[in-house]
């Protein structure tokens, strides 16, 4: 399933999903971390842990939502 991005989606981090959904941000971002659609930007630093941001299109929030809802 692929997702079309628009100049016009928008976005919400991880904290933002974490607050709409009531749950904890590492819950959140287990569950959209592996999302098709969500824009993972990594900042690897040689020697160290990996630091990833992500970005979950309101599109993408919907849909994970509506299939925990069924």
């Amino acid at each position: 399933m692929s997702v079309q991005l628009q100049s016009t989606d928008v976005f919400l981090t991880v904290r933002d999903v974490a607050e709409r959904l009531k749950v904890n941000e590492e819950t959140a971002r287990r569950l959209f971390a592996s999302e098709p659609g969500v824009i993972v930007i990594c900042f690897p630093r040689r020697g160290r842990r990996v630091y990833r941001t992500l970005r979950i299109p309101e599109a993408v929030f919907r849909r994970v939502v509506e299939r925990f809802v069924r």
